[in-house]
């Protein structure tokens, strides 16, 4: 079922692009102002710590606690008290002094109490009294004779969230004639220039009916001192008032100082939750005026970030998000939305300390949470229907795909059943195929068209490997198979150079034209049909090679051409001889007995009796099962040379050999052993002569130690012998020109040549025209 898989990917984009114009669409609405400002504003709170600074040092903060209620009495005080108290506090020549009091009626049971703060508010000339709101539209002024002797005025409202969290401050605020700057604001004029801060103005278009609140501003509350309890205790430096009544205060802790006088007792004055530390705590507003004074001081209070801001840092993490679904898969896309949710959150933190803006990330992590379900719900549905569709495919290939647990799960479960015991037959057959594609005798590759190995079973490993090789999925069948190929060789014996043309060429092997079998020769001699199949399975179409070793059919074929050769030449000659001569007898008319014509016969009789054994010795060296014991090839040597001292005396030649000292201990066939020993000297006693017939023909034998071998040597002086006689010299029934009226020269080297290799030797010849030759019998030792 070709389609399903192509259909499933295809599908799936789709499905992406979907769930990404929605993702991205639903965020780009959510990060408008206005828009889940519960959920940013937790998000600006838990990350407040990234960017809190400690407070101002210059702020001073005078507290109306529950100690001064306790010593003074209840509330409200004598306004000759808090003269006082402005008289001594001025003593150390704050910067400004900020009374957090509302003197907005006059005091009735003490009229001259209000001439006394008149007079210490003149006399300090760095006081700010607050401006209130009363109901509708109007402003709480203090009396008149107050406010002029006052320096400045400030309005002290905080606006308060629907959360009921304070967060926020307007820097002006009041009807549209009556606008007033926040008292932090005018008490830093104050402090920094000892006037007040030039009247606001308000926008041309603002009504006159409504209260105004201009240019609203980020609070950046301070942190609390480390030997602190944040959750209670003020960031500020704080001294009791009744303190500071009495004198206990030295004047010299206000001097550079803003001074802030407010109520902190407890139900005493007005009080707001704000977030500060790791929580949100109740602040008093003398205490919420120092942290809008202190942000002023430092500089550091923020300002919400634009709609357009907002939006981009909210759709691009969403985007990679779905980016990172798409690529990396679900695990992959998991981490990746996870990463980006946490550096949307670290993003959030930092971006009021380096850049004084206040960002809305509750879009993004909105639509990073959702991402990830949703495409999950996508895949799972599509791999629903692949797995319907793969079923109803493997049904239609007759692969048996019941579960016989089909009444439990849901439907997943149980195609996913299915298509597992389906895979798990198929992993099977894969499994036998291979197997019987390794265990294949023969070696046996798969490529493509291009020659690229996709498959190759152990036999074609080790094949490779014997040419000294590597075989990897992927290597150049060609490349591994350039020494393969078929020889085309000279008429007859020639001497030319064989022309070698490969079996394999790549040119055939892309084209589709490689004959079914064929044979030819590797680099190590080895005879090999090559079997070629094409196959097409699509997507990928190429060959299946089959290489089959026939060395040893094509060595028996030569044995027994050789074979052939032997009887209808060498064995014929000397019967054909005898023939001969008895018919020139019968011609005669008269059988005479001739004792030159009885040896003639005997002669050529011997010769065919020598020649049979001959092949018979070899043939049995070739096939037979060796019988091995230990043995002294010296003591063996000694007895060859013994044996063979009557066939020299006969040629006249001297046989030489001296036993070595220590015992040349091998492993093998004695009997095969002696007659290779024999027969090196019986070629040596028969072609060995010299050419000079003064010359004393002599055969030396010797048993010497080669590195692991034992070697005996046999070595003659005879006419010796040239290179391309040497390479002829070892095969079977091949006789040089020089000794073509001789018997038997062929066939003994080549059972010496077998003997040796059949105990893991050798046989080295060394020989030079006119310089005798040399034969070692290497043997190894035991």
């Amino acid at each position: 079922m070709p389609e399903a898989p192509q259909r499933k990917p295809q599908k799936l984009r789709y499905s992406w692009l979907l769930l990404s114009a929605f993702l991205l669409t639903l965020v780009y609405a959510l990060s408008a102002p206005g828009q889940l400002t519960r959920f940013n504003a937790a998000i600006q709170d838990a990350s407040t710590w990234l960017h809190q600074r400690p407070a101002s040092p210059d702020i001073v903060i005078v507290a109306i606690d529950d100690d001064s209620i306790d010593a003074i009495g209840r509330w409200p005080w004598r306004r000759a008290l808090h003269a006082a108290a402005i008289e001594r506090i001025s003593e150390g020549q704050p910067r400004a002094i900020g009374m957090d009091i509302v003197f907005s009626e006059e005091d009735l049971d003490y009229p001259g109490d209000d001439l006394l703060l008149q007079r210490a508010l003149q006399k300090s000339g760095r006081v700010v009294l607050p401006v209130t709101r009363s109901e509708q539209v109007q402003v709480s002024q203090p009396l008149p004779s107050l406010a002029r002797a006052a320096t400045a005025l400030g309005h002290t409202q905080m606006p308060v969230e629907d959360d009921g969290i304070v967060r926020r401050f307007n820097a002006i605020e009041g009807p549209k004639n009556a606008l007033q700057w926040h008292m932090a604001l005018s008490l830093h004029c104050v402090g920094q220039t000892g006037v007040p801060c030039l009247k606001p103005s308000a926008p041309t278009d603002a009504p006159d009916n409504r209260w105004l609140q201009l240019q609203p501003e980020v609070i950046a509350f301070a942190a609390p001192h480390q030997d602190r309890d944040q959750k209670s205790s003020s960031p500020f430096a704080t001294y009791s008032y009744i303190d500071v009544l009495r004198g206990n205060i030295p004047a010299a802790a206000f001097r550079g100082k803003y001074v802030l006088i407010g109520a902190t007792a407890t139900g005493l004055g007005e009080k707001f939750t704000a977030p500060v530390g790791f929580g949100a705590r109740l602040v008093s507003n003398v205490e919420m005026l120092g942290h809008v004074l202190s942000g002023i001081q430092l500089d550091l209070h923020l300002e919400p970030a634009s709609a357009n801001l907002n939006r981009a840092l909210n759709l691009l993490p969403v985007l990679l998000g779905l980016l990172a679904l798409a690529w990396f898969g679900p695990s992959g896309g998991l981490l990746a939305c996870a990463g980006l949710g946490i550096l949307i959150l670290l993003a959030a933190g930092l971006a009021p300390r380096w850049g004084h803006i206040q960002t809305a990330p509750a879009a993004a992590l909105l639509g990073l949470a959702l991402a990830y379900p949703l495409w999950s719900w996508l895949r799972l549905r599509a791999a629903t229907r692949f797995l319907a569709l793969e079923l109803r495919d493997l049904q239609g290939q007759g692969l048996p795909v019941s579960n016989p647990n089909a009444l439990t799960g849901d439907v997943l479960d149980q195609r996913i059943a299915a298509v597992e015991q389906a895979s798990r037959q198929l992993r099977a057959l894969h499994h036998f195929v291979s197997e019987s594609l390794r265990q294949l005798p023969s070696a046996t590759f798969v490529c493509d068209r291009e020659g690229r190995i996709l498959l190759a079973n152990t036999a074609a490993d080790a094949y490779v490997q014997s040419l000294g090789a590597a075989l990897t999925l992927g290597s150049d069948l060609v490349t591994l198979l350039a020494g393969l190929g078929s020889t085309g060789e000279s008429a007859g014996r020639s001497s030319q150079p064989a022309t070698i043309s490969p079996l394999l060429p790549r040119k055939a092997l892309q084209q589709g034209c490689l004959p079914r079998h064929s044979e030819g020769r590797d680099a190590q001699g080895r005879h090999l049909m090559l079997l070629s199949q094409p196959f097409e399975a699509p997507p990928t179409s190429g060959w299946l090679i089959t290489l089959v070793d026939i060395s040893d059919l094509r060595g028996a074929q030569a044995q027994r051409d050789q074979a052939m050769q032997f009887i209808s030449h060498d064995i014929r000659a000397p019967i054909g001889s005898i023939i001969t001569l008895l018919e020139m007898q019968r011609g005669n008319g008269t059988l005479q007995a001739d004792e030159a014509l009885f040896g003639r016969i005997e002669s050529y009789a011997q010769s065919s009796l020598k020649l049979a054994d001959d092949f018979v010795h070899l043939a049995r060296a070739q096939e037979q099962n060796y019988r091995s014991e230990a043995l002294d090839l010296g003591l063996l040597a000694d007895q060859a040379v013994s044996d063979s001292w009557t066939a020299a005396q006969k040629q006249n030649v001297q046989l030489q050999f001296d036993l070595p000292e220590a015992e040349a201990i091998v492993q093998g066939d004695p009997g095969l052993l002696y007659r290779a020993t024999v027969n090196l000297l019986s070629n040596a006693i028969k072609y060995g002569k010299p050419e000079q017939p003064d010359t004393i023909a002599r055969v030396e034998c010797s048993v010497t130690q080669s590195d692991n071998f034992w070697a005996l040597a046999v070595r003659d002086h005879g006419p010796g012998m040239d290179e391309a006689s040497l390479a002829r010299l070892s095969q079977p029934f091949e006789r040089l020109l020089q000794h073509q009226r001789m018997d038997g020269v062929g066939l003994g080297l080549a059972f010496v040549r077998t003997v040796a290799q059949r105990h893991g030797g050798q046989l080295q010849i060394q020989s030079q025209l006119g310089h005798g030759s040399t034969f070692t019998l290497l043997i190894p030792k035991a």
